[in-house]
């Protein structure tokens, strides 16, 4: 039927969560492989039968398996599959679904777990959890902004490292709260434009800060201009496609070169330059002057916060915003080498 409801599956979260392989799993169940492989990628809807097999031999019920479209989840479901096993896990609620989060490097240093995860059992390491926001972001100062939550109103931030588009994909699935971006100019349309693009509307921005972009150099590599860094022979670290630095990496050097290595964030940039592995990249004034690095500006940004309609009533979300406008974060954002802090105004995506 055209109009039948979408109905969602986590087998395979919950199978590589266990470290199976899908025969093993479809070995377990007492169904074929391909049967597995078709329901894990929506193409094929279980019978009861088979679903009932699924979660004896995953030990959980059909519900947290299955459910319809946005139908909140009746127990915790991994956001992504973890890494590794035993994992450590954050535990938050998204838009009426409780989610785990693998535990991952932040921007704001080593955060405490929830819990963890051994492959069959999960262990709480909290009696109750903190009321928590989660972020995806690229931006190395959300420790500032983590701080001063915490100070004002108690709340738990989990600043998740996203690029801008990733970011987004991330809040597009429901799995955070709040999605960073900067990919255009300060002063253009850029960052909503991206956001009609991908989410469409019913979503708003607030604006952050401007930030400075550019290349940075080791001291004995330097450049007088964009121009002369198009001439120099030098051995280039970027970041993946859809970030804001590869975008600002494609307007000095165009798109038909490819850096000729990938770094996950904008550190990983001016990490990789400061030790040597590369002689030129594209990441954030502050980050290149914390390295020691030389730094020719490219092009200001302006950094957004993108989040949906629906959370504007959210106790989370109005702390988060009180935040942003408040005095203290403003000068703390103020004082760092290449920010601006923005007004904290919202601009609705129509």
């Amino acid at each position: 039927m055209s109009n039948a409801p979408e109905l969602k599956n986590f087998v395979r979260e919950r199978r590589t969560a266990r470290g199976w392989s899908q025969q093993e799993l479809a070995d377990r169940a007492a169904i074929a492989r391909a049967s597995v492989s078709a329901v894990e990628m929506g193409r094929l809807v279980p019978s009861a039968a088979a679903a009932l097999a699924l979660a004896a031999a995953l030990d959980c019920r059909v519900e947290d398996l299955f459910r319809l479209g946005h139908q909140p989840s009746v127990g915790p479901s991994w956001a992504w599959q973890p890494a590794r096993l035993p994992t450590r896990y954050w535990q938050a609620e998204v838009a009426g679904s409780d989610w785990l989060y693998p535990v991952e490097p932040t921007y704001a240093g080593t955060l405490p777990h929830d819990g963890l995860f051994d492959g069959t059992t999960t262990i709480s390491r909290v009696e109750s959890l903190p009321p928590t926001l989660v972020m995806a972001t690229c931006d190395p100062a959300v420790g500032l902004l983590s701080g001063e939550l915490a100070r004002t109103s108690g709340l738990r931030l989990l600043p998740l490292i996203r690029s801008s588009r990733a970011a987004l994909k991330t809040l597009q699935e429901r799995k955070v709260h709040v999605a960073g971006l900067h990919l255009g100019p300060e002063g253009t349309d850029e960052n909503a434009s991206v956001v009609r693009e991908m989410l469409g509307p019913g979503y708003r921005l607030v604006r952050v800060a401007a930030w400075d972009e550019g290349i940075v150099t080791a001291g004995d590599r330097k450049v007088s201009s964009a121009r002369a860094a198009r001439r120099a022979r030098f051995k280039w670290v970027g970041r993946e496609p859809g970030s804001g630095a590869r975008q600002c990496f494609e307007e000095v050097l165009g798109t038909s070169l490819a850096p000729r290595r990938i770094a996950l964030d904008h550190r990983g940039v001016a990490e990789a330059v400061r030790a040597g592995w590369a002689d030129a990249g594209i990441c954030l004034r502050l980050v290149g002057e914390e390295a020691s690095l030389e730094f020719l500006h490219v092009r200001s940004e302006a950094y957004d916060l993108c989040y949906p309609e629906a959370l504007e009533n959210d106790a989370r979300l109005r702390a988060l915003l009180t935040a942003i406008r408040g005095p203290r974060y403003r000068g703390q954002l103020a004082d760092l080498s290449g920010y601006r802090a923005a007004t904290g105004e919202i601009v609705p995506i129509n």
